[in-house]
């Protein structure tokens, strides 16, 4: 029975995602579910009831008219690009998202190395061995850069996702929204935590000004910061992979980007620079905090760019958004 419920995701996955095919698939699938059972009631083994249900419902374009489908999969056989795209199988899809979790994770730590590699040479200059911490420093730097680069390789073997045209079914695009949806929570809490440490770097420094090893406050400061920044990045990488493998599909078939009785708050973009606007702001408002922040040392005030940025974020969704046909 599963053989036939793949051969059915795949007969109307160029389909449009719409509540007309959705009724059709169903009861297409309760039809043959009919017949299957019909056939091994009669005696028939698995492997002949299968192959007879296939061939007797098997062909979309000879049902479309008894479905009400006929004006839509002509449009479609008239729209399709006619582009071979390699399946990704479910499995497939797993790797994929556990091989990105992984680069994620080698990224955001080289990332984080480099950044607390600055605090060591300040750390150790307060026990009067500044070559001590300016040879750490260098250490952190090279583990760094040498994490960045290996996370680039890391996902090799998927290149072909950028080089090739790829496709997957409904059953896998789901369980990539139900990963998704389910990271979401992770990712909230991640960013959030990110921009506090981010925000509250400058706390050390107050703590231990006042104290004899002043050197702690700074070298803190630099920690917090890389961390903050680790769970910026990292939440962002792994979300990545997701949309990704989302993207393979055009978003009007059933197996597209986004199902809109699925996916909440769906946002579609005037186009892909604006997207890309959108998902670049956040990080580009942290950093203009932070180059603020040093140069004018005033993080009593500077807070009050994370305020600003609030209200501008929802004028930058708005001017980016595409408009309802």
């Amino acid at each position: 029975m599963e053989t036939i419920k793949n051969y059915l995701e795949t007969m109307f996955a160029k389909l449009p995602n719409t509540p007309e095919v959705r009724k059709a698939k169903a009861e297409l699938l309760q039809m043959m579910e009919d017949k299957y059972n019909e056939l091994i009631d009669e005696g028939n083994n698995e492997n002949t009831a299968v192959g007879t249900v296939i061939s007797e419902f098997g062909n979309l374009d000879e049902l479309a008219e008894s479905l009400g489908l006929s004006k839509l999969v002509e449009e479609t056989k008239a729209n399709d690009d006619g582009i071979e795209r390699r399946n990704i199988s479910l499995e497939e899809v797993k790797d994929f998202i556990s091989c990105r979790t992984r680069k994620a994770m080698f990224l955001a730590l080289g990332i984080l190395l480099i950044i607390v590699s600055i605090a060591s040479p300040i750390l150790f200059s307060s026990f009067s061995q500044p070559q001590l911490g300016v040879t750490l420093m260098f250490v952190l730097i090279a583990l760094g850069v040498g994490s960045i680069i290996y996370s680039s390789f890391t996902d090799y073997e998927w290149k072909f996702i950028d080089e090739e045209p790829c496709s997957i079914d409904i059953s896998t695009a789901k369980y990539v929204k139900d990963q998704r949806k389910s990271f979401e929570a992770v990712r909230a809490l991640s960013l959030t935590t990110g921009i506090v440490l981010c925000i509250i770097c400058w706390v050390p420094n107050i703590i231990f000004s006042t104290t004899k090893v002043v050197t702690f406050g700074p070298s803190l400061m630099f920690l917090l910061i890389g961390l903050g920044v680790y769970f910026i990045v990292y939440p962002n990488s792994v979300a990545s992979a997701y949309e990704k493998l989302l993207e393979l599909n055009g978003q009007t078939q059933f197996t597209g980007k986004y199902n809109k009785n699925e996916q909440i708050n769906f946002v579609k973009y005037k186009s892909k620079k604006a997207e890309t606007i959108v998902e670049l702001y956040w990080p580009t408002v942290t950093c203009i905090y932070l180059i603020v922040s040093f140069l004018t040392f005033a993080w009593g005030i500077t807070w009050i760019i994370w305020p600003i940025a609030g209200v501008a974020h929802k004028a930058v969704v708005i001017n980016c958004q595409a408009d309802d046909e």
